[in-house]
C-alpha cells in the first residue's frame, strides 16, 4: 500500500470508518483480487501469491489492518527482508488488540524492509512505524498516510485526506464515486512541494500523483472500505493493468458482527 486516507469513529458521521487507498507495486508480482481468505473466511482482503501476505485486510468483527512501505532510498536495503504483508495477514487474524499487535511488532521491526502499519478495530486504532520504533493509540479523527510517516503532509496525501472530508456525510455510493476519483487522479505535486527520498527529482515527480505508472511498477488496485455505524460494510476494490486500464471490479458486502 502507498496511499491511504481514513476516517474512524469521528462522532457526527454515520460511519464508523470510511477508507480509501492505493495499492502501488510491481505488475510483475502476482496476486489475487479481493475476496473472502480460503485460511481464515471472516477475513476479506487482496491477497499477495508470492508470499501469501497482504496488504489491505478486514474482518467480520471490524478489525482492519494495512502497511505501507517508507521510500527513503538513501538509507541501505535489507537482502533478505520478511514480507511486509505477513504483517496485514498476522495482525487481521489476531485476537490481540491493535496496540497489543504493534508492541509485539516492535522486536521484529528490524527484520522487515521499513514500513508503517495501522491496525483497528471497533474500539480502537493504533500505528506502528518501523523507523522510529513508536506504537501511537489514535483518537477518532481522519488520518492520511503514504510512504513516510503517518499525517506527513506529502501533496497527494492532503488532497485524499480533503477528498474524504468532504463526503463523510454522503451515501455509500456517493463517498465511493468521489474517493474513486481522488485516487485516480495522475495531477503531479509542483516541484518545490516533492519529498527527497534519494531517487532524483524526476522520479519523485512521476511518484507524486495519486496513481502512479512508473515503468512496471504502478497502481495496482484502488480500494474503498465503508463501515456504517448500523453494522453495514462494504469494500470495493478496483484493479488495473500496467497501462493504467481497469480490468476489475469487485465488491464484498457483510454484517460487523456487535
Amino acid at each position: 500500500m502507498c496511499l491511504v486516507a481514513l476516517a474512524w469513529q469521528r462522532s457526527e458521521s454515520p460511519y464508523e470508518l470510511v477508507l480509501a487507498a492505493n495499492r502501488d507495486e510491481l505488475f510483475a508480482r502476482p496476486t489475487a483480487l479481493l475476496a473472502h481468505w480460503s485460511d481464515a473466511p471472516d477475513v476479506v482482503g487482496g491477497r499477495d501469491l508470492e508470499k501469501g501476505g497482504s496488504w489491505l485486510a478486514l474482518r467480520r468483527d471490524g478489525r482492519f489492518a494495512l502497511v505501507t512501505n517508507v521510500r527513503d532510498f538513501r538509507r541501505s536495503r535489507l537482502g533478505s527482508a520478511w514480507s511486509r504483508g505477513e504483517i496485514v495477514r498476522r495482525a487481521v487474524t489476531s485476537a490481540e488488540s491493535p496496540s497489543e499487535v504493534l508492541d509485539g511488532l516492535r522486536t521484529e521491526r528490524e527484520n522487515y524492509e521499513p514500513f508503517n502499519v495501522l491496525v483497528g478495530d471497533r474500539r480502537s486504532l493504533a500505528w506502528h512505524s518501523s523507523e522510529t520504533g513508536e506504537v501511537r493509540v489514535l483518537g477518532p479523527g481522519v488520518y492520511g498516510l503514504s510512504n513516510a510517516l503517518l499525517d506527513t503532509p506529502w501533496p497527494k496525501v492532503l488532497a485524499l485526506r480533503a477528498a474524504l472530508e468532504r463526503v463523510m456525510d454522503l451515501k455509500v455510493e456517493e463517498i465511493e464515486r468521489t474517493l474513486f476519483a481522488a485516487l485516480a487522479s495522475e495531477a503531479r505535486a509542483p516541484s518545490e512541494a516533492l519529498p527527497d527520498t534519494g531517487v532524483g527529482p524526476e522520479i519523485e515527480s512521476a511518484l507524486s500523483p495519486a496513481f502512479v505508472h512508473v515503468g512496471g511498477f504502478g497502481t495496482r488496485s484502488s480500494s474503498v472500505i465503508t463501515v456504517t455505524r448500523a453494522g453495514h460494510a462494504r469494500f470495493v476494490e478496483r484493479t488495473f493493468d500496467q497501462k493504467g486500464a481497469l480490468t476489475a471490479t469487485t465488491a464484498l458486502a457483510m454484517s460487523i458482527e456487535r
